[in-house]
């Protein structure tokens, strides 16, 4: 390699040490394989309850101006609701959630495919709901459960967590079942 020419070098108190390249940011935290629309749309799918713009930015892992602009325009698709003005909170909008999923299973399966998925899910929460002997799952009492069944609270948790999603299933394949001309967004699901 040719040296450079003695005006462009550097002389010896420009470059005290070498950088510390370990200090530096790796290469694959600069560069982020996913889209950062799809980086705040995940982090938007992870709210539990309302979050402000510095919320969704830390989650999502990028500025909070973006955060702000990702946020308005998730707003504006239904993705999200504003909750509060000041400062403005946003949590995502459960319902167009499911509307999107209802209209995914329609394209993706025929009527008799979605039959079939809803018999096997109504079977399992069907099976689950006379395992906990009650209604719904929201009348377990994770710890107390345990105890009188001496089970531990983790299994029960699990079966529990089975069990809702079998119900919320249920729910979107019904959507789905209900004639095309309507969107289901009134039918209540048996479960």
């Amino acid at each position: 390699m040719e040296e450079p020419r003695e005006e462009l070098a550097a002389d010896a108190d420009e470059r005290p040490e070498a950088p510390d390249f370990e200090a530096l940011t790796p290469p694959e935290e600069l560069v982020r394989g996913d889209r950062t629309r799809d980086d705040f749309f995940d982090a938007v799918l992870a709210l539990h309850s309302p979050a402000t713009a510095n919320d969704v930015a830390e989650i999502a892992g990028h500025g909070v101006d973006a955060a702000r602009e990702y946020l308005d325009w998730f707003e504006r698709m239904g993705i999200v609701t504003q909750v509060t003005d000041s400062p403005a909170t946003y949590e995502r909008n459960q319902e167009y959630l499911n509307w999107r999923r209802v209209q995914k299973l329609r394209q993706e399966y025929a009527t008799e495919e979605l039959l079939d998925l809803l018999k096997t899910e109504s079977e399992r929460a069907a099976k689950l709901e006379s395992e906990f002997d009650v209604e719904s799952p929201d009348e377990i009492s994770l710890a107390r459960y345990a105890s009188e069944t001496d089970r531990s609270i983790e299994d029960v948790w699990e079966r529990l967590s089975a069990w809702q999603t079998a119900r919320r299933r249920v729910a979107l394949l019904e959507r789905a079942l209900t004639t095309k001309s309507g969107d289901g967004a009134d039918l209540q699901s048996a479960v």
